[in-house]
């Protein structure tokens, strides 16, 4: 019972944390990027726009991932589930704008969704032997 709870703990903190990060970013975007605060509402992005809405679901990623596994280290198998739960999360949304944007931007978006969380939880752990290493 006690593995279930660490997790469900580890995926809900990793999809608090996509979604706080990506928030948090799109605020970013909107302030740095030229135009984008206007493109949004139709969501008639630029290809820079678009790039930058990339970089951000991959910072977005990353930091669930490294979340994930920071709390639930000795249980990779909630990491796993945070990233398929996440592609499985975006298929409709991407498949309900799927005329709004190119097909490269949905692949991309898509396909490096699971890797990317995967790998925030690789540099988590990484960082966590080097701790130990250091200690």
């Amino acid at each position: 019972m006690r593995k279930a709870i660490k997790i469900l703990l580890g995926v809900s903190v990793g999809l608090v944390v996509w979604s706080v990060v990506a928030t948090v970013g799109n605020f970013a975007i909107r302030g740095l990027v030229s135009g984008y605060a206007e493109a949004e509402p139709a969501m008639r992005f630029t290809v820079p726009m678009l790039l930058a809405r990339l970089g951000l679901g991959a910072v977005s990623s990353l930091a669930a991932g490294f979340a994930c596994a920071a709390l639930v280290r000795l249980v990779p198998i909630a990491v796993k589930l945070l990233a398929g739960l996440v592609v499985l999360l975006f298929l409709p949304v991407h498949y309900s704008l799927w005329a709004q944007f190119p097909v490269w931007y949905h692949v991309m978006f898509l396909v490096s969704l699971a890797p990317l969380v995967l790998l925030g939880a690789r540099i988590a752990r990484s960082r966590a032997s080097e701790e130990k290493v250091a200690a």
